[in-house]
């Protein structure tokens, strides 16, 4: 019994190297020549497995780029996001100061309109005061 598992571990053993070095070739090798050589071979074999190790792999090392990436890309909208903020503040100030300064145009306009409405009335009173006194010295 001892022997035959010793032989069992040993086609194991054999199957793992075979597999590890399949992996290996198959290292450089486009992924469309490895998907179609994993369908070209049984579940189970050696080939088959092998490729989908490798599979496998590629897939791993893609997901880990993408984290990697999203993490930069997160990271590249958080300072936009704190860069736009900072610029919606300044811009909300500045609308604030153009409103107050408005305000103060139209409360000028206002005092300027006044003044005009009193130069004018001022104006219509003396030119009343000088005709009644032409009239009354003729």
């Amino acid at each position: 019994m001892e022997s035959l598992g010793t032989k069992l571990s040993s086609v194991e053993t054999n199957a793992n190297v075979t597999v590890e070095a399949l992996v290996q070739l198959l290292r450089g090798r486009p992924y469309d020549e490895i998907r179609k050589r994993m369908y070209d071979n049984p579940p189970g074999s050696p080939w088959w497995t092998a490729c989908k190790i490798e599979l496998e792999i590629r897939n791993a090392e893609r997901t880990a780029s993408s984290s990697t990436e999203t993490s930069r890309v997160l990271d590249k909208m958080k300072v936009c996001t704190e860069q736009l903020n900072t610029s919606t503040d300044k811009f909300h100030q500045a609308t604030q100061e153009m409103t107050s300064l408005l305000k103060s145009t139209n409360d000028s306009f206002r005092r300027m309109e006044i003044a005009t409405y009193i130069i004018i009335a001022n104006t219509i009173v003396q030119l009343f005061y000088v005709s009644f006194y032409f009239f009354a010295h003729r």
